[in-house]
């Protein structure tokens, strides 16, 4: 499909040569693979980050050979383990996840697409990519099989050799993104950024594209407290959920303490600590498995830290709680207040209320047609963006603020942090 290439595809074109992709592609093959968006782009972006036709073309069956080759779907397991056995390894893309097998001194790997959770792996593998110890991460792993353990009691045959997490890591990504940026105008950057998540700007008013702005901070601003509420159907989590592997999503249910934070009984770190952003998803659902949970969680939220046992952890994980509000506003604030759908610990909690940064109004938000919204233009490879984004998580602006406004004297310390956290990430 050849599509017409605008101003803003040029411009794009003519700064970031390398680092493109269609996002039309992206929609084309993430529905047919069981991989989150950001793994197709990282392919299409590895071969197919270009304006010509023909080289996209190449490229395109490049991506399809290895998302059908190294993908698996339900029901194949067996046949990639068998595969493996026959030819000695094989190539996948799947989410690795590790433990510590205290019993054998080792770690072991899982990969849940092929229903194993005894892969040997080395101990280098799994203290370079230290999330795995938590929820895991998409990467393309070298599964390889060794008959001879095989044989042995016990044995386990299965290895990880070799893994390429799903995401950027080069040095220079933020200079690129930096000289990139001066040529756009503000308002040009807004539309590219908004095509680089999948969307098109020409057809959002101005108030929906500041609430995908608004989203877009959590990425960018570390320590940064949002809640979410609007309709179904406004692509809450999406951002959240398909465009970067440092954010992790926690689905509605229990939420533990040693997950979240800290393990007291392996020390091993939680999610705050392992991701840029934790959202919890449907909040509404959401509790914590000890009494204790919800000011634990204030206090991080607070200060970026937290106490378990001896130690004071600092972490720099963004919270970020997203659910459904579907009543009408103006009557909600008559009868009551719009946090009413969080968990009854939270809602009425003012101390929990002071620590958010941020509330994104969803109902400012449209109801998602894809034909009308999402963009068949060019935008930034996601792992690019979202490498980029989390290293600007390490600059502080606020300074730009001082002597240049003044903020009254109505606000207090928490406030005033809350203002200062906005043009900071801007």
């Amino acid at each position: 499909m050849t599509i017409e290439f605008d101003h803003l595809d040029k411009l794009a074109a003519s700064v970031f040569d390398g680092y493109l992709v269609r996002k039309d592609l992206v929609r084309r093959y993430a529905r047919q693979y069981p991989v989150p968006t950001y793994v197709v782009e990282f392919l299409l972006g590895r071969y197919c980050a270009s304006v010509d036709e023909e080289e996209i073309a190449e490229g395109l069956k490049i991506v399809e050979q290895q998302l059908k080759d190294r993908t698996v779907r339900t029901g194949e397991e067996e046949l990639f383990k068998a595969r493996a056995r026959e030819i000695g390894s094989v190539r996948i893309i799947d989410i690795v996840k590790a433990r510590l097998d205290a019993k054998n001194d080792c770690y072991l790997a899982e990969l849940p697409s092929v229903n194993l959770r005894d892969v040997r792996i080395d101990d280098n593998l799994v203290r370079e990519n230290k999330r795995m110890l938590t929820d895991g991460f998409y990467a393309e792993v070298t599964l390889s099989y060794d008959g001879i353990i095989a044989q042995e009691k016990g044995g386990r045959p299965f290895k990880a050799d070799a893994l390429r997490p799903i995401q950027m890591s080069k040095s220079d990504v933020l200079d690129i993104y930096a000289k990139a940026r001066s040529a756009f105008t503000t308002q040009e950057w807004i539309g590219f950024l908004l095509r680089s998540i999948g969307l098109e700007p020409e057809a959002f008013d101005e108030r929906a594209k500041r609430v995908v702005l608004l989203r877009m901070i959590l990425f960018v601003e570390r320590n940064y407290n949002m809640v979410e509420l609007g309709p179904r159907g406004t692509g809450k989590s999406h951002l959240l959920q398909q465009i970067s592997p440092y954010a992790h999503l926690i689905s509605g249910g229990k939420a533990t303490v040693a997950k979240m934070f800290v393990n007291n009984a392996n020390g091993q770190r939680g999610l705050v600590c392992q991701y840029d952003i934790v959202c919890f998803d449907e909040v509404s659902g959401i509790s914590f498995d000890q009494k204790d949970g919800v000011n634990i969680m204030k206090g991080y939220m607070a200060s970026g830290q937290f106490s378990r046992g001896k130690e004071n952890i600092r972490a720099e994980g963004s919270l970020v709680m997203v659910g459904n509000l579907d009543v009408d506003v103006e009557q909600q604030q008559r009868i009551g207040h719009l946090l009413s759908p969080l968990p009854p610990e939270m809602r009425d909690d003012t101390a929990f209320m002071d620590r958010l940064h941020a509330y994104v109004p969803g109902w400012d938000y449209p109801k998602l047609n894809p034909e009308e919204h999402l963009t068949d233009h060019f935008g930034l490879v996601s792992d690019f963006l979202s490498e980029c984004w989390s290293r600007l998580r390490n600059g502080n602006r606020v300074s730009v603020l001082q002597n240049r406004v003044h903020l009254g004297g109505a606000l207090s310390g928490r406030d005033i942090e809350a203002v200062n956290k906005r043009p900071s990430a801007a």
